[in-house]
């Protein structure tokens, strides 16, 4: 066998059923011989963040794998790396390379000069000899470890090198190695915990990739502390439970806002706790306790007392015991007064929105949209995403996560488009799921056209465009140039779009409308079409603050 056909048998070894592509790389063609199923898109950034998607839905022993072409192919897929490295998301990414004797010949592309800041780990197959210890270090990055995106560079002249079957043979997968903080550190953690006047659990996305979300919301029951997740993190704890607080970005729920405030003790689960401008930010004076696989997370932006290294259910489970061990089985369950003050909270953030969550008027705002969401699709069998800027802000705090991985937050930075390429990863991680898009008219610009990807690669998606003719972040901004030059607006029927590009494309413009659409972009998807509603909004810039 040669280069390209023994990398491709690691795969299956390795359980790999799928990859996204964009041609033209020797794996693809023998992935397609070998039954893994390449899926090309309409731009590597897409195929990259198709594979982001697919991770994201997964604990650490499924990942997304992203194939590309040398020079251009490489070069064109730094964005989709950055945003898997900045989220902390494991990809296996194979790109094509030159010759090896022109990797360092300009204007020849060598990835790993380039990619080294946004990868996790990457390596280059020089000898035939390089190819099983490499793509064994490959897979050892990906179970373990902090995670990230993991690169292997196959130069053209060693892919089709001849590589002898004993050689091959001493490939054998790595296992996944799970840590657990010190006993005396859960000790500790769990004293200050306990003494706390009004301490709060920060869920992060560790707790879903460690499968945690059972032991996460034991915890909350047993010591009746609320429990806040970070948009990484939402859909961590059912929303509607009586201690969850909701989730935050810039934008927040009022209970959340105002128990994070309030806090004394912080308890961070499954997070980096990375400062990022689209994320919620920890008010000053907090006593924190801090949950992370990677030990360069701690202290990085918080002042943090006490660190937990480790996995975050083996962490949760060890808490947990150390809570029955210190105030006995039934723990704090029923005296606190968590949950009344939680529900009054809720209450009177609800009553402030509700007019815009109800309201009549049209263009449609944002607010009614998500509301008809919430009560026309199966919360418990959809998967839904938001895209970057004002469709974020609004969806992360109204939007009801109720089941793991029902919601997919994202952002430390904010590519535009990411949503429709990630939800194709996602539709493949549960192809029973209604996945579905929410996005603005400046993101549809930037991978609209993976719509078509959608409809050729039979991964039915549904994808909601606010169609209000502008970049809802910056309503008021740029006035001059808003008037005379026309910038940050813009115009699309979008559901001529997509109609034709094979996909069904819904006009929405009335608010009695939206259930209706709704619901016929769920029996098209479950029939395998993919939908494109254009929902005709306004230009709606109020939110629910964090800073408020």
């Amino acid at each position: 066998m040669n280069v390209t056909e023994a990398m491709v048998k690691i795969l299956k070894l390795e359980g790999i059923e799928w990859a996204s592509c964009f041609p033209n790389n020797p794996l693809i063609e023998e992935m397609a011989k070998q039954k893994i199923r390449p899926v090309a898109f309409r731009h590597e950034r897409g195929g990259g963040m198709a594979a982001d998607g697919y991770s994201r839905m997964n604990d650490r022993q499924k990942f997304g794998v992203f194939v590309m072409q040398s020079q251009a192919g490489a070069e064109n897929s730094v964005g989709a790396l950055s945003q898997a490295y900045a989220d902390n998301i494991p990809i296996l990414v194979l790109p094509g390379a030159p010759a090896v004797s022109r990797l360092n010949v300009r204007p020849e592309f060598h990835a790993v000069p380039i990619y080294k800041n946004v990868t996790k780990q990457i390596e280059t197959i020089y000898t035939i000899e390089d190819v099983i210890p490499v793509m064994r270090r490959a897979f050892n990055a990906l179970r373990n470890g902090p995670p990230g995106p993991v690169v292997v560079e196959t130069p053209s002249d060693i892919a089709s090198k001849e590589l002898p079957e004993e050689l091959f043979s001493t490939y054998s997968s790595p296992q996944t190695a799970l840590t657990a903080p010190s006993k005396s550190n859960i000790k500790e953690a769990v004293k200050t915990l306990l003494a706390a006047k009004k301490p709060v659990i920060w869920a992060g996305q560790g707790v879903l990739f460690a499968q945690a979300t059972e032991q996460l919301r034991e915890l909350a029951e047993l010591t009746e502390i609320p429990v806040f997740t970070s948009m990484p993190g939402k859909s961590a704890i059912d929303e509607r439970h009586p201690l969850s607080l909701g989730a935050g970005s810039e934008s927040t729920t009022l209970p959340a806002r105002t128990w994070v405030q309030e806090s004394d003790v912080l308890f961070a689960i499954g997070s980096s706790l990375t400062n990022t401008p689209y994320g919620q930010s920890i008010p000053k004076g907090k006593s924190i306790i801090q949950n992370t696989i990677n030990p360069d997370d701690i202290n990085k932006d918080q002042s943090v007392e006490i660190g937990l290294i480790g996995d975050a259910k083996l962490t949760l489970e060890a808490i947990i015991d150390e809570v029955k061990g210190q105030i006995g089985e039934k723990g704090r369950k029923g005296s606190t007064s968590a949950h009344k003050e939680i529900a009054d909270l809720k209450q009177q953030w609800i009553n402030e929105w509700m007019p815009l969550l109800t309201s009549n008027e049209e263009p449609i705002n944002q607010y009614r949209l998500i509301w008809e969401i919430n009560q026309n699709i199966d919360l418990e069998n959809s998967v839904i995403t938001h895209d970057a800027g004002a469709p974020r802000e609004g969806l992360v705090p109204f939007f009801t996560a109720t089941a793991p991985h029902s919601y997919i937050g994202w952002g430390k930075t904010t590519h535009l488009g990411f949503g429709i390429p990630l939800m194709i990863g996602a539709k493949q991680a549960f192809p029973e799921k209604f996945c579905m898009n929410y996005m603005g008219d400046g993101a549809f610009g930037m991978s609209g056209l993976d719509i078509e990807t959608s409809v050729r690669a039979q991964i039915p998606i549904t994808t909601i465009v606010l169609n209000n003719g502008g970049m809802a972040t910056y309503p008021g901004r740029f006035p001059t140039a808003r008037t005379e030059y026309g910038v940050s607006h813009m115009l699309g029927n979008y559901a001529q779009i997509a109609e034709g590009m094979g996909a069904t494309g819904i006009v929405v413009s009335k608010t009695n409308e939206i259930a209706g659409a709704l619901k016929k972009a769920q029996q098209l998807n479950k029939e395998g079409k993919t939908v494109l509603l254009d929902v005709h909004t306004n230009m709606e810039g109020r939110r629910s603050s964090w800073d408020r």
